[in-house]
């Protein structure tokens, strides 16, 4: 199990407006589709799936080898690393 820490790895740096401003992961969901195979790399759905539904907040998935579905809450994101951005975010 990997270890977690709370501390973080760098100060934070200083925008213009002398907001803290931090390295920050930005998710967006990603448009899977039915009929897309995909291989999960970790997790307990780790393995080979083929997508046979697509709703607002699920997913249900197809087992190729035992046939098993399960439905799963939506976890495909396109993942962008932005350095020395504001954040939180102003809403």
């Amino acid at each position: 199990m990997t270890e977690i820490s709370n501390t973080p790895p760098d100060p934070t740096v200083k925008g213009p407006d002398g907001a803290a401003e931090d390295t920050v992961l930005i998710l967006r969901s990603y448009p899977v589709r039915v009929g897309q195979k995909i291989t999960i790399e970790g997790g307990p759905r780790r393995g080979d799936w083929e997508i046979i539904g697509v709703g607002e907040r699920k997913l249900r998935l197809r087992c190729p080898i035992f046939h098993q579905e399960l439905d799963s809450d939506w976890f495909c994101y396109v993942v962008t690393e932005a350095a020395g951005i504001p954040w939180p975010h102003r809403h």
